[in-house]
Parts: structure tokens; C-alpha cells; sequence
């Protein structure tokens, strides 16, 4: 825990160029922090009340590349003069004026960020390297360099925040699915309202082919939704009657009316948004390491420059001072570190947008990180590998009770649990009898329910709660295989109620991938051993451990952490807090059903399925080999250019590619994780 706290901290620092893209849509502003510290372009665009964009995106894109589009003609009609066309009048001052006229819209929007840099303590940054190499080019006489040099620069900055702008952007269209206005029912007649003007408890319908606006329940008797968009799960999902619907969803056949629950800015997707936006400020250690190596390796690459340009004159009979400033200069732009810290944020952010859209939310760059590094996978057994539905399957009371008395008493305590097993038995019984009274009710963790009723005590969990209270009995519960309810009035043991719950239907692919992926998996669970083990063996799980209590289940994973493993437990966000805590990764399923789960969980898998732990694993595995192949290109290509640089070998024209070039690949392997398959 105290290595999440940590990560949060240091994913919080600001970086030296820090830019928010502030986007305001339906009157709630939403600010996209971009963590690049090269990104010198905004791309703004700004949204009014009722959601259209004051600016249209081709304007903003043309004003983008307008500076390069004068600069890039300045720039050829002076070569052209220089080297096709040479005309007599281009020559001495008018020259230098020309080139100057073209450095200026690429290159003062550079120099400006180089003294701002400068007044808020960042003197060694990138604008500075490209500032001091392309006046320094202009100071030797290589006016076209100086210029072309500035230009690719600048437009290779274009593309890399147009990059960063469209991953963060793509994820928040890919999320945000509300519409604008809805149809709601008012003086019995429907009307399209705006959606965030709707109250709670108001009635919306929806039209086949219709977003829903707000979180709600059915009020149909049942409806098909297009839940694609919150799950990633192109399967419809069909409700009834009561069941809560979510913003996002699709309507699919039927005219439908659903019942508001929730404003409009507190809808299940707004949360989600709220956590995918803020994402990146999770660092993972390898960006924060990139980040810190940044700041290290500009101010030494500068004074290497230096000693480039003067050193030689020691120990180099013909030195001359604009031979081997040149080659500072070249080294000077092959030196600036973009291609890091520029394609790796992105890497990591294209990893969270690929997990989004298969339907899975990680709340920053370091679980990701974790993820791709997780050696076991320890998960709770009902509403993970099981559906959490249970039915009554057997009810077996003694002779000398009166069976309908002992499951009204029993029916009425367990309506005090929102358990899946207090249900099942609530659709066995049917509706709890109100003239039963309850007295000094009590919950006893990972065993039961205790109560009076009528002065004389009620008993309902497991065996252990027998055992706690001395109540005796002849029954063997390791004979029974299906999970058992013990039941005990007034201290003798009245008989017992078996439930039965069933494995989803992609756990067992589950536990295959895990294994493939060289993941070992774990079983931990409340309930009776022999559950676990008649569930674990259908799954091909070796390692399972049933009658846990939540502080088996922390020495467990205390266990498994102890022999220097990492852990991710999945459970439901909630009732295992402390092993959740414990773990490297905790992994909650349901997160479409609990904002405990999206607000305590680090991954929430959206849609239930189990199927989607393997498949967030990859993703971290996947993330880390872009990151990874970025890290190796850029210093691999910049080595060699570097070396080739210092010893003259190497023009600006290669330090451009070195630059620029390699920065671009980069942003190019970075966003490809977003179009990948898993």
C-alpha cells in the first residue's frame, strides 16, 4: 500500500512543460493534463453548453501548420535562388533577411518556450538545444540548415500533439456515449429535453436505436441494449423489469422507458471518464525514470557541445572554430530527448485506452507496469469464478421442528444481508414475515447471522458458527458438496439448507490463459473447503483454499509476497479491502454494478467476465514491449548519429532524422497498442 501511495505522489509531480487541454462539454469542465515535456503546440477545441464546437477542426489544424506552410516556401524559393536559379540581388544582407523572415514563425514560438523554460528554473530543456543549434548555424553561415532544422523541428512538434491530443480523445468519444437531449415524459406527453437538465425520478424512453442519457432502472417489462460502449462486449445484454441501465448503453428493438436514478453528471460513465482522464497521473517507474534521465542527460549533452567546440583546438593542428562548432550544433539537435519523452507517456496512455475499450479501467501507468510483471493471480471464488447466483437446493430441518416456522425465522434474519445467498433464500421462502421481530441481531465475520426471537437464540452461517456457539450435531459437512447453511434454534441444531452456485461460463479459459501467460492462479473463498475444491478441480486450479476469514485471506497473500512474488488479487472492491490493499494489483469485477469497486479497486473489469484478467495482463505485457522498443530506438538511432555527429561525418540533415524522425516512429509505435486485438 505503501508503494501505491508512493507512485501516486511522484505521478503528481508536474513536468517542466506541463500543458492542460482544457475541454468543456455539456457545462462540465474536464481537464486532459498532457505529460509531455516537448509538446510545445495546443490543440484547443472548445465546446459550448449544448455541445458543438465554436471552431470548426479543419480551421484549427490549417492555423497548426500555417508557421511551417510560410517558413517551408520561404525556405525553398531561398534554396532555389541559393542553388537552381541563382539571382545576382540574393546576396549579402538580403540573404540573411530572407532566411531570418523564414527562421521567424517556426523559430520564435521555440525561442519563447526556451526563456519561459529558463524563468521557471528549466534551463537545460530541448527548446533551449534547439534554440542555441539554429542560431548557431545562422552564426557560421548555414542560413537553410538553421531554418530547416527549426522547421522539422516544429513540425514534428505539430504531429506529436496532435498525436497526444487524439490518443487522450479518442479514448473520451470511445467513453463518453451520452447524448445531448433526451425524451422524457412530462404531462403524459414525451418531450426532448437537454439531458443534464434531467431530475431524478423523471421518466426517459427510448426509441429503438437511442443512447441512454442517465443511469436508471427498466421500466419496461424487458429490453435488448448495445452495451458495447461501458463493456467493450459486443453481445446485446437484455433486461428486466427493475434491472439498472446505464448511460451509454444503445436501445435496440423495443420502444422502452427507464426511470432516472442518477443526475446526470453523477452517471456510472461520468465516473468512468473522471477515472480514465486522470489516469495519467499514475506514473509508471519507467516514465518517471525517463523523466528524471531527461533532466540529467540535457545539461551534460550542452557542456559535451561545448567541450565539442573547443576542446580540439588542444590536441588539432588545423582547428577551425566553425568546423567543429558545427559539429556541436549537429550534436546539439541529435541530443534533444523527445522521442523518450514524448512517445512513452503515449505508449503507456494507448495502453489504457486499449484496456477501455475491451472493457477494462486501470487507474494509471504504474499498474500497468505491474500488470505485465504479475507472477500470481489470487481470486475470490463467488462473483469471480462462480456467477454469485444462487439457488436453494436442498432444505433438510429435523423432524421436530416445524420446517415453514425455522425458514420464515431464517427468511426474515438473512434479509438483513444483501449476501447472495440471503436472495436465494429470499426467492425460496418468498417475501420475509413482518410480525417476526428480531432482537440483538449481529453479523459474525465468516461465519453468520445471530439473533433472538421470542427470547430464544437464532443461529444461521456455517459450521464454524455451530462450533462457536457448542451447538451439537452428527452431520459430517465434509459429505456435502454443494455450500451449506447451518441453522441453530434455541442452542440445538435444527437442520441445514444446501445453495448451489455455477461457474461462469469463460472461467475455465480463464485459468487456461493465466497458465499460458505463466500466471500461477489461486482460489481463496469463505466458503466450505469442500466447494472450493469440487470448483478448483472444474477449473483446473491446483492451489485452493476454502473456510477462509478476510484475515486468512491477507496471510495468504502475505504468504505468497514473502516468497518475493507479485500478487493481484480480484475480489469485489469492498469486502476485501485489506487484501486488496496488501496485493500489488487489486483487480475488482463488477464495475458496472459498484462505485465502491471503480472508486477502490485499481482495475475494474466492467462486464463480470473473468475471461478479462488474462486479457488486462496482456495488455500490460504489450504496453511494456512498445515502451521498451521506443527506449531502445530512440537511444540506439541517437547513439549512432551522436557518434557520427562528433566526428564530423554526420550533416544537420542527419541530426533532423535523428530528431524528429526518430520521434515521429516512435509516436507511431506508441499508438499501435490501440489497434491491436487481444
Amino acid at each position: 500500500m505503501a508503494d501505491k501511495q508512493t507512485n501516486d505522489m511522484q505521478g503528481r509531480q508536474r513536468c517542466c512543460s506541463q500543458e492542460e487541454n482544457t475541454h468543456t462539454k455539456e457545462g462540465v469542465e474536464e481537464t486532459l493534463q498532457d505529460d509531455s515535456c516537448c509538446s510545445t503546440k495546443h490543440v484547443r477545441k472548445e465546446y459550448s453548453n449544448d455541445g458543438h464546437k465554436h471552431a470548426s477542426h479543419n480551421n484549427s489544424i490549417f492555423k497548426m501548420f500555417l508557421p511551417a506552410f510560410i517558413s517551408t516556401t520561404l525556405l525553398l524559393m531561398g534554396l532555389a535562388m541559393d542553388y537552381v536559379e541563382t539571382q545576382r540581388w540574393f546576396t549579402g544582407g538580403v540573404r540573411i533577411i530572407w532566411y531570418v523572415i523564414a527562421y521567424i514563425p517556426v523559430g520564435v514560438p521555440v525561442l519563447k518556450e526556451a526563456v519561459e523554460s529558463i524563468n521557471k528554473g528549466d534551463i537545460f530543456s530541448e527548446f533551449l538545444l534547439m534554440g542555441i543549434a539554429t542560431i548557431g548555424a545562422f552564426a557560421i553561415g548555414e542560413y537553410p540548415e538553421g531554418v530547416a532544422v527549426m522547421l522539422f523541428y516544429s513540425v514534428g512538434e505539430v504531429f506529436q500533439s496532435m498525436a497526444v491530443s487524439r490518443a487522450k480523445l479518442n479514448i473520451k468519444s470511445l467513453l463518453d456515449q451520452r447524448p445531448d437531449k433526451v425524451w422524457v415524459i412530462r404531462n403524459k406527453e414525451p418531450e426532448m429535453v437537454n439531458a443534464e437538465t434531467v431530475d431524478i425520478d423523471e421518466i426517459i424512453m427510448l426509441k429503438p436505436g437511442d443512447k441512454l442519457g442517465l443511469d436508471g432502472t427498466l421500466l419496461s417489462d424487458s429490453a435488448s441494449f448495445d452495451t458495447a460502449a461501458l463493456t467493450g462486449e459486443s453481445k446485446p445484454d437484455t433486461k428486466s423489469k427493475g434491472e439498472t441501465v446505464l448511460a451509454g448503453m444503445i436501445n435496440l428493438n423495443t420502444v422502452s422507458q427507464v426511470k432516472v436514478t442518477a443526475a446526470y453528471t453523477d452517471s456510472k460513465l461520468s465516473k468512468i471518464l473522471t477515472l480514465v482522464q486522470h489516469a495519467t497521473s499514475q506514473k509508471a517507474p519507467t516514465e518517471l525514470f525517463i523523466r528524471k534521465f531527461a533532466r540529467i542527460y540535457t545539461p551534460i549533452v550542452v557542456f559535451l557541445a561545448i567541450g565539442i567546440a573547443l576542446l580540439p583546438v588542444l590536441f588539432v593542428s588545423d582547428y577551425v572554430f566553425t568546423d567543429w562548432l558545427y559539429r556541436a550544433l549537429v550534436f546539439l539537435v541529435i541530443s534533444c530527448p523527445c522521442a523518450l519523452v514524448i512517445s512513452i507517456p503515449l505508449g503507456y496512455f494507448g495502453g489504457i485506452g486499449a484496456a477501455s475499450r475491451n472493457g477494462i479501467l486501470i487507474k494509471g501507468s504504474n499498474f500497468l507496469d505491474t500488470l505485465a510483471n504479475i507472477q500470481n493471480v489470487v481470486m475470490d471464488k463467488t462473483g469471480t469464478m462462480t456467477r454469485g447466483v444462487f439457488k436453494v437446493r436442498e432444505v433438510n430441518i429435523n423432524a421436530e421442528f416445524e420446517e415453514r416456522e425455522i425458514l420464515q425465522m431464517v427468511n426474515v434474519l438473512e434479509s438483513h444481508s444483501t449476501h447472495p445467498i440471503a436472495t436465494a433464500i429470499h426467492e425460496y421462502v418468498g417475501k420475509p414475515n413482518s410480525e417476526i421481530k428480531l432482537e440483538n441481531t449481529e453479523e459474525i465475520p465468516g461465519q453468520g447471522l445471530k439473533t433472538t426471537i421470542g427470547g430464544k437464540n437464532l443461529l444461521v452461517g456455517n459450521f464454524k458458527l455451530m462450533a462457536k456457539f457448542g451447538i451439537q450435531h452428527d452431520l459430517n459437512p465434509n459429505t456435502i458438496v454443494y455450500t451449506t447453511i447451518a441453522i441453530a434454534y434455541d442452542n440445538k441444531f435444527v437442520g441445514y439448507i444446501t445453495i448451489a452456485d455455477s461457474v461462469k461460463a469463460d472461467s475455465r479459459l480463464t485459468i487456461d490463459k493465466l497458465k499460458s501467460l505463466g500466471v500461477k492462479p489461486t482460489m481463496l473463498s469463505g466458503d466450505k473447503s469442500t466447494v472450493v475444491e469440487h470448483v478448483a478441480e472444474a477449473l483446473g486450479i491446483s492451489n485452493a483454499f476454502g473456510d477462509m476469514l478476510p484475515e486468512d485471506k491477507v496471510n495468504k497473500v502475505k504468504e505468497i509476497k514473502t516468497r518475493g512474488e507479485s500478487v493481484a488479487f480480484v475480489g469485489d472492491g469492498m469486502n476485501d479491502a485489506p487484501v486488496i490493499a496488501l496485493s500489488d494489483v487489486g483487480i475488482a469485477m463488477g464495475g458496472l454494478g459498484s462505485n465502491a469497486a471503480i472508486e477502490t479497486a485499481d482495475v475494474v473489469i466492467q462486464d463480470d467476465k473473468p475471461s478479462k484478467i488474462p486479457v488486462a495482463i496482456n495488455i500490460g505485457k504489450q504496453t511494456r514491449k512498445i515502451v521498451w522498443q521506443n527506449i531502445g530506438l530512440a537511444f540506439g538511432i541517437k547513439a549512432i548519429v551522436l557518434v557520427l555527429g562528433a566526428g564530423g561525418l554526420a550533416t544537420m540533415w542527419e541530426a533532423v532524422f535523428a530528431d524528429v524522425g526518430v520521434a515521429l516512429l516512435a509516436i507511431l509505435n506508441a499508438i499501435r497498442i490501440q489497434r491491436m486485438s487481444f
